[in-house]
């Protein structure tokens, strides 16, 4: 017989309300489903974003991107592109949006607490015209992903302020991370590759292969 992996589940809509309740008006009325001035100014200061998205058979990722404030291109108040940097050819999120054009967005600005939520149809653009004004380093982006907003809110700053994110007195030491070259030779196992190797052949491909 199948089991649930957890006990007591919540399985219902109604359920849910019952214990945490219903949104207030306020909640309810920021979302406004279009890029206004404000949202515009916010994704033009931000470096850093979150892509979410989902296949056919529902099963999700969640992808960052990253690169220079202003690298999102912000079309009109109900469209933007994201450039596709040079990456690990997984093509986790763009195999998704193949199947299933819905996408998550959630924008972040360093040290703000608030994030920029954006939800809407993506799509995988090629369009040259697009994609000559994503240059970087005198590399053009191959392909991008533009977004048809449907859903646009400001997220208020709970999370961040109950993780200390942006506090730097609650950062642990370097001393104390989680060593990336470890985790990965673990993961992959290359034969003959020491952990010092590995870390030195991750950090060429930060420096040299970034665009």
């Amino acid at each position: 017989m199948k089991t649930d992996a957890f006990n007591d589940v919540v399985t219902t809509e109604a359920e849910l309300r019952e214990i945490i309740g219903h949104p207030h008006q306020g909640a309810r009325k920021k979302d406004i489903g279009v890029l206004d001035e404000h949202c515009k100014n916010f994704i033009a200061r931000s470096p850093f974003l979150l892509l979410s998205t989902s296949g056919a058979d529902g099963r999700c990722d969640v992808s960052p991107k990253g690169d220079a404030p202003g690298f999102v291109l912000v079309l009109d108040e109900r469209r933007l592109v994201i450039p596709d940097r040079l990456g690990n050819r997984r093509l986790d999120g763009m195999t998704n949006l193949v199947a299933n054009p819905h996408i998550g967005l959630i924008f972040l600005i360093p040290g703000m607490e608030e994030t920029l939520r954006v939800n809407g149809r993506g799509s995988i653009v090629r369009d040259a015209s697009l994609l000559d004004r994503m240059v970087v380093n005198g590399k053009r982006p191959p392909l991008a992903i533009g977004v048809e907003v449907e859903e646009c809110f400001i997220h208020c700053a709970k999370a961040f302020k109950r993780s200390g994110l942006w506090e730097p007195a609650t950062w642990p030491a370097k001393s104390e991370l989680p060593r990336a070259a470890q985790i990965l030779l673990d993961h992959i196992r290359p034969e003959g590759v020491t952990v010092d190797q590995f870390e030195c052949q991750l950090e060429e491909g930060y420096r040299t292969r970034l665009y």
